[in-house]
């Protein structure tokens, strides 16, 4: 297996509009998107096969793509129905990816052949009664591995996020960490009071919160935390757009009763004001990675991290990282 094989996120689907064509990167490959006559996505290589014209420069009707440099026309196939300085249609194809519309996203494989068992990662409680679902897009300047380390670690949080998310106070934490079938599950114990601004909302009664956090190959995180009745998922999936660029689709999504519509506002704007901070410590982080190497020390509060890594790097060598033997640790640390 490698990265090629598995699904990223290629458009938010109300972003594909009829007759609209956008243009996407994924893993270094610049892609073509519209809708064909069906409503159905469609993803091309972005390049016309009779100059190398964008496509993506061109325009959509009808379900059709037409080329802007001579007009060759392209249907949700990728087959060329019509070169206009000939009058006809042509045997030429641009053989489309595959693609699948699920929950508001549209994903795109690289892979033609997408392997057994690898599908889109399915997005907790989307359009599900009794809770509500916030969509963020955001560009970091930083690979997916920094990315996902950043998304699911708690002892930054103190410090780049202090006091909106938590503080450090030395509160003593907890957690099982395991990795089995391409995925890596935290769970956390011990964790009561450290929940920064909003905390008097949130779990008012200082009760023990159930606090999970994932990782799945290749690359999406959630973290989720059950306060009582209330509930908060954060779920992101970090595409690869190039060496070290990332855009990471971040879905918020909560569950407090009958706060769900007024928490909204508030909601989104600490969840920009968080990956705002987030982006510019990975961006600093990035710049110190280029001028002296990727060399970390780690802690035992590290080992998910470590777990994360073990996955992707079978991926980069081409192994199945399901294959991976189960693994089991207990950590403790203090944020």
């Amino acid at each position: 297996m490698h990265f090629e094989d598995y699904w990223y996120v290629l458009v938010e689907s109300k972003e594909l509009k009829a007759n609209r064509v956008l243009q996407r990167r994924v893993l270094d490959q610049t892609l073509v998107c519209f809708r064909d006559r069906d409503g159905g996505p469609v993803a091309l290589r972005d390049r016309c096969l009779h100059r190398n014209a964008p496509l993506s420069a061109g325009r959509v009707r009808d379900g059709l793509l037409f080329c802007p440099y001579h007009g060759w026309t392209y249907d949700g196939r990728g087959r060329v129905v019509l070169i206009p300085s000939m009058g006809r249609s042509s045997d030429l194809c641009s053989p489309p990816y595959q693609t699948i519309e699920r929950d508001g996203y549209v994903y795109v494989c690289l892979n033609r052949n997408v392997p057994t068992g690898i599908a889109p990662f399915p997005m907790p409680h989307y359009g599900e009664g009794g809770w509500k679902n916030l969509r963020l897009q955001n560009r970091f300047a930083s690979d997916v591995s920094n990315c996902v380390e950043n998304f699911i670690d708690i002892p930054h949080t103190a410090f780049v996020h202090r006091a909106i998310f938590r503080s450090s106070s030395g509160e003593r934490l907890t957690a099982t960490v395991s990795r089995s079938n391409a995925e890596v599950h935290v769970t956390y114990r011990n964790e009561r009071a450290n929940l920064g601004t909003y905390r008097w909302f949130l779990n008012p009664a200082g009760n023990e919160i159930r606090h999970t956090d994932s990782f799945y190959a290749p690359n999406v995180t959630s973290v989720v935390y059950e306060l009582g009745a209330k509930a908060f998922i954060i779920t992101s999936q970090a595409v690869p757009v190039a060496a070290q660029e990332t855009l990471v689709y971040t879905d918020l999504t909560y569950r407090f009763g009958i706060f769900n519509a007024l928490a909204a506002p508030f909601v989104r704007h600490h969840g920009q004001r968080i990956i705002d901070q987030d982006i510019k410590i990975l961006r600093q982080q990035m710049e110190v990675i280029r001028r002296y190497g990727k060399e970390f020390h780690d802690t035992p509060a590290d080992a998910i991290h470590g777990f994360v890594d073990s996955i992707r790097d079978a991926i980069a060598r081409r192994e199945d990282p399901r294959a991976l033997p189960p693994l089991t640790r207990e950590i403790e640390f203090h944020v």
